[in-house]
């Protein structure tokens, strides 16, 4: 991490390497799209409980991200106690409500009708954790002397897809939702004035019923999300 004795360049020899075949590189590609591709985006959670371990080790594997200069500009607060949640969600219900009677615009709303959505959030009560996840626009040295941190939304971005990634191949399935504006989360969750939610992702097992939009499932073919320059 960013820290005065870390700031000199020190070249060490690269510790892992994969060394696979051409044939094992794409059989490990095809595998991981196929786990890939049946991740869902789901809001009907059932009661079964998710232990912190695996909350832990999942946000563990969002730390190893790439990151602007290594500043690893990103925090995480995952909430697993019912009254928080329950905030959570009469906050974030609050936003939601202007949002769809009117401050998000025709055009958006129409964008959204396929998914099904509207201002009524009960995933952030029902699920069993939800994790926020905080952009750090800058940091501190440990004498308090603040330092810039760069590429801040794109670190935190990729920091966000390993999570998903992680709690997906944990068996668990998520829902994220973004709350415009989140600034409530700041205070609630005791974060310091640098870090902004950008993201609440919530976590746990499927209901036995649950639903999602049949739209969903219908992605962009490769030729429309891929140009090759051989």
């Amino acid at each position: 991490m960013f820290a005065r004795e870390h700031i000199e360049y020190e070249a060490v020899d690269l510790p892992d390497r994969a060394n696979l075949t051409d044939e094992q590189m794409l059989a490990a590609a095809e595998a991981f799209h196929d786990k890939m591709k049946r991740r869902h985006t789901v809001r009907d959670y059932s009661t079964r409980p998710v232990s912190r371990e695996v909350i832990e080790n999942c946000i563990r594997t969002a730390g190893t991200a790439p990151s602007g200069a290594n500043h690893q500009p990103w925090h995480f607060v995952a909430i697993s106690n019912p009254e928080f949640k329950k905030k959570i969600r009469e906050a974030a219900e609050e936003e939601e409500r202007r949002f769809y009677d009117g401050g998000a615009g025709d055009e958006w709303l129409k964008a959204l009708e396929p998914i099904g959505t509207n201002d009524v959030k009960p995933h952030l009560e029902d699920a069993p954790w939800l994790i926020v996840v905080f952009a750090q626009k800058w940091g501190y040295f440990e004498d308090g002397e603040r330092f810039k941190n760069y590429y801040v939304p794109e670190s935190t971005g990729i920091a966000t897809g390993f999570l998903l990634a992680a709690l997906h191949h944990a068996g668990l399935v998520t829902l994220t939702h973004t709350p415009n504006p989140m600034k409530f989360l700041t205070g609630m969750l005791g974060r310091p004035e640098h870090e902004k939610p950008i993201m609440i992702v919530a976590v746990g097992h499927p209901s036995e019923d649950a639903k999602v939009p049949k739209v969903a499932k219908m992605k962009k073919p490769l030729d429309e999300i891929l140009t090759l320059a051989e």
